[in-house]
């Protein structure tokens, strides 16, 4: 059955309005050509042209991106992906292949770097530049959360594409002017990328205060196995030690790390009573995060069948309050 009904007498074939709305960007007519994007492509998802109307919609959200205009460009992928959920179309390769062309148009542009903060004139630059590099990360934010919902409403894995779930953790962590390690990590551990993530997590290692790395690799660790994942885990874990060592660097060892290396073993088997004792015995480095403590409780019922007494706090406690509850 068809997704679209044969209108075409009413409305021209969407290349001819691709190019001409191109033309009016390329003028530097940029919030004209916006509101044509949108009051057009409307009129092909009234008449159920759906493809048409994404053909036009993701050539006005590249072409805006391309030009630096930001906050046109993210409306117009964010509507890319309602389009999406209008027309119910199925998660597939050519769709993904058109998200991540649509990524790969936001802009990346390192934030200022040696300024004299004692100037006025590097002040206003950086300001500018942080301010500017956060109207970037909230626009692709929104874009691919917004298509990994459609992803796993519509054919994806239930926590939504793997892909999709990579390209927005390296946005985050690239581009964000503050990164927020968990963030990142919520969305590297529903990826298929672990190297990747340890790649990113010795970056964040060699630049981030004392103290912050050993818990930036237990959450990652601990994330993975809330999921049930324990081999991306241990992968996780070894190619972190690779990496360290093959960048001479030093790995954390601290009681915390010591807990982790325990714990992948100890899951490996049927083991309730030492997981429970290493709880006990490490409390202290357990209790230097809020959020571990939570992500145990999930990865005993995971692993073990343990039944959390109070489960919508799993679903909705700390880790959420941690993401800002914005999760997605």
């Amino acid at each position: 059955m068809s997704r679209e009904r044969p209108r075409r007498g009413l409305l021209p074939p969407a290349k001819e309005n691709v190019e001409k709305l191109a033309n009016v960007v390329k003028e530097g007519n940029y919030y004209g050509a916006q509101q044509m994007y949108k009051s057009i492509s409307a009129r092909y998802i009234s008449a159920q042209r759906y493809s048409e109307a994404l053909d036009i919609i993701m050539s006005g959200a590249c072409i805006q991106l391309e030009h630096g205009q930001v906050t046109c460009g993210a409306e117009l992928a964010v509507l890319f992906v309602e389009t999406l959920v209008k027309g119910k179309f199925p998660y597939d390769e050519d769709i993904l292949d058109r998200v991540r062309k649509i990524y790969k148009a936001f802009p990346r542009i390192p934030v200022p770097q040696h300024l004299d903060l004692g100037e006025d004139d590097d002040i206003q630059k950086l300001s500018e530049a942080l301010g500017a590099a956060k109207i970037r990360v909230d626009g692709c934010s929104s874009f691919l959360k917004a298509a990994i919902k459609w992803s796993a409403e519509f054919g994806a894995h239930r926590n939504g594409s793997p892909e999709l779930h990579d390209m927005l953790a390296e946005y985050l962590y690239s581009e964000s002017p503050e990164v927020d390690m968990t963030r990142v990590s919520y969305h590297f551990v529903r990826g298929k990328h672990p190297r990747k993530f340890a790649s990113t997590l010795v970056n964040f290692m060699g630049k981030c205060y004392p103290g912050e790395d050993d818990l930036a690799i237990a959450r990652a660790i601990l994330m993975y196995l809330s999921l049930g994942n324990l081999r991306d885990a241990n992968y996780l874990m070894d190619e972190l030690k690779k990496q360290v060592k093959g960048k001479e660097l030093d790995f954390p060892n601290s009681d915390l790390i010591q807990l982790i290396n325990y714990l992948l073993k100890t899951l490996q088997r049927d083991a309730l009573p030492l997981f429970n004792m290493l709880r006990q015995a490490y409390k202290s480095s357990i209790d230097r995060e809020s959020v571990f403590n939570e992500l145990l409780d999930v990865i005993a019922e995971k692993f073990y069948g343990v039944q959390r007494r109070n489960p919508l706090q799993g679903m909705f406690g700390d880790i959420f309050k941690m993401m800002g509850a914005d999760v997605m």
